[in-house]
């Protein structure tokens, strides 16, 4: 087992006791799980979770004075879409075991992927006074934890808008539309963009529920989701640089449309796929109907 030695003192672990990560719903707090399979851009986040921090304890365990200020501090990250930044900063200047709520907001429009939430307990001052064993730079970690949560499955996930089709060049009808610009090397998040007529109010409020889904609500995202990973997949296939041995970097349209693929159509190739959507359409289509699990038919 591979073990991160510091070069200063920390605590012990039982200095710090902290609670699970609780989501925020309208109907009350939950305990965190391991991933929200109904999450879409238009549903942000709020999370929240109680931190008990022996302050005397780890300013003597680490060396330092017992004025030494201190800090938790909690940062987002987002695989999906490569952002993060820090959720909330409390200084802490008093004694004894203080009892810490910690918020984290986070925008659904900044979120994809796996939402990791890191909690840390840090130095929030330079100190020259510190002993040559203590912790002296602002920042400096005495304890920290992860945790993470899954905000997508299987099905494609990218920001999206409700605009009125009536006001572009869309048809009035259409209910959606997926666009797609760039190339392969593209940002995924500043390539795709999932357009939602306001004028279908069925659509548009089964967006509006994706939080908290009715039945007819996971029929319509089945569907729209369903046609977007047409799109991504016939969009992936039309140039024949689209390959396995293609290195995409993390992040981009290219390794986004791969991943995708994979999940679709394991253990086939690429070139296989291709020819089959090129012979046979229809049977490509349906085929790849089955592997999006349409109306959640596995």
């Amino acid at each position: 087992m591979t073990r991160r030695v510091l070069p200063y003192r920390i605590p012990r672990e039982d200095v710090i006791a902290a609670e699970s990560w609780l989501l925020v719903t309208e109907d009350g707090d939950i305990p965190m799980p391991e991933a929200l399979p109904d999450w879409d851009y238009q549903m942000d986040l709020h999370l929240r979770r109680t931190v008990r921090v022996d302050l005397d304890r780890a300013r003597s365990e680490t060396g330092l004075a017992s004025d030494t200020p201190l800090m938790l501090s909690v940062v987002w990250t987002a695989t999906g879409s490569n952002l993060g930044g820090p959720a909330q900063h409390i200084r802490l200047t008093a004694g004894g075991t203080n009892s810490v709520e910690l918020n984290a907001r986070v925008s659904g429009s900044d979120l994809g992927g796996v939402l990791l939430l890191d909690t840390a307990l840090v130095l929030a001052e330079h100190r020259d006074d510190a002993r040559p064993s203590s912790p002296r730079r602002a920042g400096s970690v005495l304890w920290s934890d992860r945790e993470t949560l899954r905000l997508q499955g299987d099905a494609p996930q990218f920001p999206m808008a409700v605009i009125d089709f009536a006001r572009t060049s869309f048809p009035d009808g259409a209910a959606w539309h997926l666009q797609i610009s760039g190339g392969l090397e593209s940002a995924t998040m500043g390539s795709l963009l999932l357009l939602v007529n306001e004028q279908n109010t069925v659509t548009a409020t089964a967006f509006e529920n994706a939080g908290k889904p009715r039945p007819v609500d996971r029929i319509v995202l089945s569907a729209v989701y369903a046609d977007a990973a047409r799109i991504m997949i016939e969009h992936a296939l039309g140039p024949d640089d689209f390959a396995e041995d293609a290195d995409y970097a993390d992040g981009s349209l290219g390794a986004t449309l791969l991943s995708l693929f994979d999940q679709l159509f394991p253990g086939q190739s690429i070139t296989d796929v291709r020819l089959r959507r090129q012979q046979a359409p229809a049977l490509f289509a349906t085929d790849l109907q089955a592997a999006v699990k349409i109306f959640g038919v596995s």
